[in-house]
């Protein structure tokens, strides 16, 4: 007699194997290559407005361009990876931005720029998301946090390799050169995807795929687990809302949920891009020169692979959600504190690598609130759909620089004004930890769900 396993209680009780290393491992590199990728604009736009003679406001539409290309392909990937996989979808975004960011850096006029980066944003829009999702089909919840975050940690050390990178490119070649690496690496990893990335196995159990399929991939989770006379089985809806993840998205039980993930996720990217974007002019006009404004941005952006790892650690002994509280808490203090230190370079960059630190950190762990809030037949959407309406925020926050930069305000009263955003996040966390206890979350599945 056939026995049914449920995959996602499996996958709980096992050890960490090999193939989930290399899955956790893959990821991580896919979201370095990310970050240098998305942050590299903001090493170049110091250049570019030097070079072409343009001002700080023709940078924002620039700026802003591969923005709002990751809003639209965040938001469209999410339901076609829930339909054809994971692991395709990927790869195609991988290919895709590395091919238009190549040919970004033959641009020779902004509108040109503006248009290769929109299309190369479309593309990135899709990888951090999947990313994410491929790591939680393959991780015990008992860690998923701090999974999640370890691999989006990668984010800021990619955008701080671009910033070290970009303090000797740029001035021993071009900015050209940054374009280049930038397409190049994403292309590379779409290579080793092809062959080494599985694809997610409760996609594969979702979708119904050969027994022998799924079983090889049980075999090199648990060598020993016999998979004879069993077959594995996730949570099966009773409504239909299983062939419409976005249904199940905007549904009454989760549409609460999904506006605050996009209203704190939107929140925490406008912070997090603005400064990204813009921190190394808003140094350089504080009287840093280029090269101690590319290390001072590199410098915040490392602080985000520490942040991942404390916050994924806090949130998980703690409370996700009130974990993340704490982390934006202590991201306003700093952003408080940085208004008085000066122009003195060491505790300047003491101070963004704590903001760095703090917000990145708890950004990053959204995507594991996110990620485990939905159903995995709707987790790809969910997670997408909070990725590309999040970047709403990060789109805001280009053209929010570039005023706040031409009405000439200093790096300390922009950090205050950064403040108003990030408490907000946190009134909308505990909002959302009291209208989902885990009570709530269980009744739900035992209302809506069967094995």
């Amino acid at each position: 007699m056939t026995q049914q396993v449920n995959l996602r209680e499996f996958i709980d009780e096992s050890r960490i194997s090999p193939l989930q290393r290399l899955v956790i491992f893959l990821c991580l590199m896919i979201i370095v290559v990310d970050g240098i990728d998305i942050s590299v604009m903001g090493f170049v736009a110091p250049v570019l407005k030097h070079e072409w003679g343009i001002t700080t406001s023709d940078l924002a539409p620039v700026m802003s361009a591969a923005l709002i290309g990751l809003a639209v392909g965040a938001v469209v990937s999410g339901p076609l990876a829930d339909k054809f996989g994971r692991k395709k979808l990927l790869i195609t975004n991988l290919v895709g931005f590395g091919i238009f960011t190549l040919l970004a850096a033959l641009s020779s006029h902004v509108n040109e720029l503006m248009i290769y980066r929109f299309i190369a944003g479309l593309f990135m829009g899709g990888v951090m998301p999947q990313a994410v999702t491929l790591v939680t089909d393959y991780s015990s919840m008992k860690v998923n946090a701090r999974l999640v975050t370890i691999i989006l940690s990668g984010f800021t050390i990619g955008a701080a390799i671009g910033g070290f990178l970009a303090a000797w490119v740029i001035p021993h070649f071009s900015w050209h050169a940054m374009m280049i690496i930038g397409g190049i690496l994403p292309l590379i990893l779409a290579t080793i995807a092809v062959f080494k990335l599985p694809e997610s196995i409760g996609y594969k159990v979702l979708k119904h795929h050969p027994k022998a399929e799924i079983d090889a991939i049980i075999h090199q989770i648990a060598p020993d687990f016999d998979t004879s006379n069993k077959v594995f089985v996730l949570p099966q809806p009773k409504t239909d809302t299983v062939d419409n993840p976005v249904k199940t998205v905007l549904s009454p039980f989760y549409l609460l949920g999904s506006f605050l993930l996009w209203w704190s996720y939107a929140s925490g990217l406008f912070v997090v891009y603005l400064l990204g974007s813009w921190l190394p002019m808003m140094s350089n006009e504080f009287g840093f020169s280029i090269s101690e404004a590319s290390v001072i941005t590199a410098i915040y952006q490392l602080g985000g692979p520490v942040g991942c790892i404390v916050c994924g650690y806090v949130m998980d002994k703690i409370s996700p959600h009130f974990g993340l509280a704490i982390s934006y808490g202590l991201a306003v203090i700093f952003m408080v504190l940085v208004g008085e230190v000066g122009h003195n370079f060491t505790l300047y960059s003491l101070m963004c690598f704590f903001i760095g630190m703090w917000m990145n950190g708890a950004n990053a762990g959204m995507n594991s609130v996110s990620s485990s809030f939905y159903p995995v037949f709707a987790r790809a959407t969910g997670n997408s759909w909070m990725h590309g309406i999040g970047r709403l925020g990060a789109v805001g926050s280009a053209f929010a620089g570039a005023y706040f930069l031409s009405l000439g305000w200093a790096a300390s009263k922009i950090f205050l004004i950064l403040c108003l955003p990030t408490v907000g996040i946190i009134l909308a966390l505990c909002i959302m930890k009291l209208a989902y206890s885990p009570k709530k979350m269980r009744q739900q599945e035992l209302n809506k769900v069967q094995i």
